[in-house]
């Protein structure tokens, strides 16, 4: 297995750095844009970040590919090849960053040959640091992380997100996706407005499952790895293997805990991320995702 640990480091590095200039922006006014729905909001801040750790990136690692949140609304496509990819979301929780509610990340991950090797997601109000690295466990501030290991979905506390989606079919799918699993019952249903940090709660074992059907890859790659090094599992909704790129996603304790979401909720259609979208056939439902 290779060594990505200095590679792990520079991203450590370059999130600390770039959110101070989130941090200083997070008390200010801003001047916020909608991208794909009312809901769908993107700042200057949100811009200039992405642009500050991919010229980071490329001038330590000129060879590397990215995948970054603005570049792709600006018009880029999403594309994961087998070469060094690094995926990126400046801001995730752009709502609450707008609006100061204090859940707000950069997410970092990193992939090889189309694998995840490391993950960084840095909640940079609270100053929690979430990293893991494929093999070698997953670490909050340093710490080691372990998911709760729960398998009785009635004792499960889920976090889940309504998202940017605003068509009735989604909105009638999330909330009778919450109505399901609130008369399980589970303890109680979660959300705190940023998807790489409502995943990470699975990995701290403060929340037993998350589940989300319209996010990116780039909201979630880096939080799935390190809820699998975490002792947690990933997978697709619908109960199949996770692929980031299909915009559907359970993160749960344990396999039992996560398959009984798969049976309880259902997805609504969404573009995968890598999908051409001039071939597209979908339709325009669910093609937003959480800001």
């Amino acid at each position: 297995m290779a060594d990505w640990t200095s590679y792990l480091n520079f991203g450590i590095s370059i999130a600390k750095q770039a959110s101070e200039i989130v941090l200083t922006a997070f008390h200010q006014q801003k001047e916020v844009t909608l991208k794909s729905s009312p809901a769908d909001l993107v700042t200057e801040t949100d811009q200039r970040v992405e642009k500050i750790l991919i010229s980071a990136i490329r001038n330590q690692y000129p060879q590397h590919r990215f995948i970054g949140e603005e570049s792709v609304a600006a018009g880029e496509r999403v594309e994961l090849t087998d070469s060094p990819t690094w995926i990126i979301d400046p801001i995730d929780g752009t709502v609450n960053f707008v609006h100061r509610f204090p859940f707000v990340a950069i997410s970092i991950a990193f992939s090889v040959n189309k694998q995840t090797e490391f993950g960084i997601v840095y909640s940079l109000v609270e100053d929690k640091m979430f990293h893991a690295q494929r093999g070698r466990g997953a670490f909050l501030n340093g710490q080691p992380l372990h998911a709760s290991g729960q398998e009785d979905i009635n004792r499960c506390v889920v976090v889940t997100e309504i998202g940017a989606e605003r068509d009735d079919l989604a909105l009638s799918t999330m909330t009778t996706n919450i109505f399901r699993l609130l008369k399980l019952p589970v303890h109680g249903v979660r959300a705190l407005g940023t998807a790489a940090v409502d995943m990470c709660q699975v990995a701290t074992g403060g929340a037993d499952a998350y589940y989300h059907i319209g996010m990116h890859c780039w909201d979630i790659a880096a939080s799935a790895i390190i809820v699998q090094e975490a002792g947690g599992v990933v997978m697709d909704t619908d109960g199949s293997k996770f692929d980031m790129m299909s915009r559907r996603v359970i993160a749960a304790s344990s396999t039992a805990v996560a398959h009984h979401i798969s049976q309880v909720i259902q997805a609504f259609p969404c573009r995968r991320d890598d999908e051409d979208p001039s071939k597209c056939v979908c339709g325009a439902t669910g093609v937003n995702g959480l800001s």
